[in-house]
């Protein structure tokens, strides 16, 4: 079947979008060289976040772990069922648009701020 010139350009534009898309997926290293520690509420301040892109967390997993949590979960420092447990120590996890929250859920890590709250447009 032969393809026109107008349904080439519109192949062509689709690819385009799509390859778009992926070359503006990022991704962060948690907490920077210091990685997914205490103290990294403020680690997002400053960076622009969209969805599709990929947060690695890396850790000892003897001593941390990492809990994608809801909003009550992240205000609380609990767990709620359900909620997804990393704990590889090198876990990457791509973020969904809007409000992505996680959480240490050791005892008192979260409360020592081992906690983020990243909003991914």
């Amino acid at each position: 079947m032969a393809m026109g010139r107008g349904s080439a350009m519109v192949l062509l534009f689709c690819l385009f979008v799509i390859q778009s898309e992926m070359v503006h997926a990022a991704t962060y290293t948690v907490g920077d060289s210091g990685g997914w520690t205490f103290n990294t509420v403020g680690w997002p301040k400053g960076k622009k976040f969209r969805a599709g892109d990929t947060l690695v967390f890396k850790y000892s997993p003897i001593f941390h772990n990492v809990v994608a949590v809801n909003k009550a979960g992240y205000s609380s420092c609990r767990t709620p069922a359900g909620s997804k447990v990393y704990h590889s120590g090198n876990d990457q996890i791509k973020l969904s648009k809007g409000q992505n929250y996680f959480i240490c859920n050791y005892v008192g890590h979260c409360q020592a701020n081992m906690k983020i709250a990243i909003n991914a447009a």
